[in-house]
């Protein structure tokens, strides 16, 4: 990863969701101090893999159902590129020390992620496509804005900054890769 290890013994809370139940679990892993040319090289892959995937999208393609329990929003492919697009974006405002937009202040996760939703998903894939690549460059603008010492002056998760690429990773894999590989129309 181009990141170093902290001393033996240092530990953060990973607080992510058990996949049954969807209880919060405190586990603990080694915390690490990042470099921006490992967080730009990890960002930068993640952008090439979901890109590619995102070129190679038919015109039906766009408007397949990702795997979604029946609570939520009916997400399409698009609307999770949309969704993917909106968190980095979000990443890059908080690297650049920006708050939230007004529309955005004091709504939970879930709330924001509603409304990104309702936001984008009458848009053309086309307008999804074009917002994917003018935030993938505005963050690659904002990580060679920081100062190298940035990166790596406090230990952090080894996932920092998640929505870069592990938050992308996942759906693109969750969401968009297992939409194509079901049956046309699900």
């Amino acid at each position: 990863m181009g990141s170093q290890a902290t001393p033996a013994g240092s530990r953060a809370p990973d607080r992510s969701r058990r996949a049954r139940g969807g209880r919060s679990t405190v586990r603990s892993f080694a915390t690490v101090r990042h470099t921006r040319g490992a967080i730009i090289a990890r960002t930068r892959g993640e952008f090439a893999k979901l890109d590619r995937l995102v070129a190679r999208l038919r015109p039906g393609d766009w408007k397949r159902r990702v795997p979604r329990p029946p609570t939520r929003d009916p997400w399409t492919v698009k609307d999770a590129l949309a969704h993917i697009v909106y968190w980095k974006e979000h990443t890059a405002r908080v690297i650049r020390g920006e708050r939230r937009p007004p529309e955005m202040r004091g709504l939970e996760v879930n709330q924001i992620n509603r409304l990104i939703y309702q936001r984008w998903r009458r848009r053309r894939p086309r307008e999804v496509v074009a917002w994917h690549r003018r935030v993938h460059a505005d963050v690659l603008r904002t990580l060679a804005s920081k100062p190298a010492p940035w990166f790596g002056r406090r230990e952090r998760s080894p996932l920092w900054p998640g929505d870069l690429d592990g938050h992308s990773a996942a759906h693109r894999m969750r969401d968009i890769e297992a939409a194509l590989s079901g049956p046309l129309g699900s």
